[in-house]
């Protein structure tokens, strides 16, 4: 797991110092160390009980991977979380990350947030006591993401701090679902052309990306649904739904009437993307 520098803060003459403390690196199989910003609070030097807060700071809003699922496949996943705060000082700081697991205390088997050595935060401050921090993150599926078994929920922590050492941090702010990057292969819809009123039989194959072993697998008895979008429209309509086999394979027939657009669509579900696959057919 790759361990980054994190944040923690002393307060020097009055006045907030930020310095980065260096965790040294740990092997996959590890637990995941969480960032010192998460539980070495500013001014006090000690470790802290979760969801702390001193002064009149407040996170207002946090918005990770735009709101949506980050779906993960076999290459690097960068991301952002944008962190808003506001206290009467100003904001300084702020960091977020992502962890898995049901305490960050001390129950963490997978954890995602920044690797550059120190807090990567970029602050846009709206006004002289409101900011908003954006915290870029790259997950590496094999790495971070080195077993497929942490798929799923995963919980959002943020932290921030004020110009006068005020802090706030809250472990489980919102959840985010991590996914497994799903798709097809060898889609097909044929015959190409077709004359109107006869068959088409459409194939492919429902994979999903494994991070334990760096492929991906045929994706087996999911439900997956043939959908159609004539060719002088932009809607498509679902025409049947069929169940990949073991191996994630996928085989059906129907009948061509007019020129148009086939697609196999996945739905995903709470650990696997959506995915799509086109194939334009012309009905003569």
């Amino acid at each position: 797991m790759r361990i980054r520098a994190s944040l923690a803060a002393a307060t020097v003459s009055g006045a907030v110092a930020l310095t980065a403390l260096l965790a040294p690196a740990a092997q996959a199989a590890d637990s995941p160390r969480i960032p010192q910003g998460f539980t070495s609070k500013p001014s006090l030097g000690r470790n802290a009980p979760a969801d702390e807060k001193q002064g009149d700071i407040q996170i207002t809003k946090v918005t990770d991977n735009a709101d949506k699922d980050v779906v993960v496949g076999l290459g690097k996943k960068t991301f952002n979380i944008y962190v808003t705060a506001t206290d009467p000082s100003g904001i300084y700081t702020a960091d977020a990350m992502l962890w898995h697991g049901t305490n960050l205390d001390n129950d963490v088997d997978g954890a995602l947030y920044t690797d550059t050595g120190e807090t990567n935060a970029t602050c846009d401050n709206w006004s002289a006591t409101s900011a908003t921090c954006k915290i870029t993150i790259t997950a590496v599926p094999g790495t971070d993401l080195y077993d497929s078994a942490l798929n799923g929920k995963w919980n959002v922590a943020v932290y921030a701090v004020a110009n006068n050492g005020d802090y706030v941090e809250t472990d489980v702010y919102k959840n985010r679902w991590v996914k497994r990057a799903a798709g097809f292969s060898g889609f097909n819809a044929a015959p190409e052309p077709v004359a109107k009123g006869k068959s088409i039989t459409v194939t492919g194959t429902l994979n999903r990306a494994s991070w334990s072993y760096m492929k991906y697998y045929g994706y087996g008895s999911q439900s997956v649904q043939l959908q159609f979008k004539p060719a002088n429209s932009s809607t498509y309509s679902t025409v049947k739904t069929v169940k990949s086999s073991s191996t994630g394979y996928l085989k059906t027939t129907v009948t061509a009437s007019v020129d148009g657009t086939w697609r196999f669509h996945y739905a995903g579900n709470a650990n696997s993307s959506v995915a799509d696959a086109y194939d334009y057919v012309d009905v003569r």
